[in-house]
């Protein structure tokens, strides 16, 4: 899967800016101890350790908390797992579900913002929804959730950044004061595009990591329903 991050800026009223950046951090060690080694005088058998007794977190996290393994797949509206480093003396825990993938347009979900042409052929936006829980024991306040949108040419995404709210799908950035056992709905907007699809979104925070991924129906967003006004009974 290619590591390029292309990131997407919206302002409203002014022009879409397209950038490309590498953003993999730093390199996160996943190996445990050796395996031990049995005594040279005793000859009996033994078994083989499993990988769960032998191999360490990739990162440190609270007792009790299992990470999903890496490079495993998940449905959307399955959890898994995650920790990542923020920063470099920071570890986050979050226990995440996608739980929507939607495929929308710039002429229903963009009104008021100023996409020029050319660029609404160029890509396609999508809207993806998480719940998210904090359990690790670190304040995630307004940290950005790790997630990359991947395209159908295995290229990763990352998430739109606005210069004023969006309401239709708000961001993926976590409440204030984002502590352990809170938890969040948020919703991220990816941009892919012409020619390819979404083909799913994934957690890979460094290049050497085995990415987490989640995948399943896309559906097309539907428009809000309309309030019924009530008439009365005359």
């Amino acid at each position: 899967m290619r590591a390029t991050h292309n990131v997407r800026v919206l302002r409203r009223l002014a022009s879409i800016t397209l950038a490309s950046v590498l953003s993999l951090g730093a390199l996160v060690g996943c190996g445990g101890d050796d395996d031990p080694q049995p005594d040279d005088d005793d000859n009996a058998p033994s078994e083989s350790p499993t990988a769960s007794e032998t191999e360490a977190p990739y990162l440190p996290v609270p007792e009790g908390v299992e990470l999903t393994e890496p490079g495993t797949d998940v449905a959307v509206g399955e959890s898994a797992v995650i920790a990542w480093q923020p920063r470099q003396d920071l570890v986050g825990a979050l226990d995440i579900t996608v739980t929507k993938l939607e495929q929308t347009t710039f002429e229903q979900s963009f009104e008021g913002w100023d996409v020029k042409a050319e660029e609404k052929k160029k890509v396609t936006p999508y809207f993806v929804r998480v719940k998210v829980t904090n359990v690790g024991d670190t304040n995630l306040s307004q940290r950005l959730v790790p997630l990359y949108a991947a395209d159908t040419a295995d290229t990763l995404i990352e998430p739109t950044k606005f210069t004023e709210e969006f309401k239709p799908c708000p961001g993926g950035f976590l409440p204030k004061g984002f502590s352990t056992g809170d938890t969040a709905q948020l919703c991220m907007v990816y941009l892919i595009g012409e020619g390819l699809r979404l083909g799913g979104v994934t957690f890979r925070p460094t290049a050497d990591f085995d990415a987490i991924s989640w995948s399943g129906e896309i559906e097309k967003l539907q428009p809000p329903k309309k309030q019924k006004r009530d008439r009365g009974n005359g």
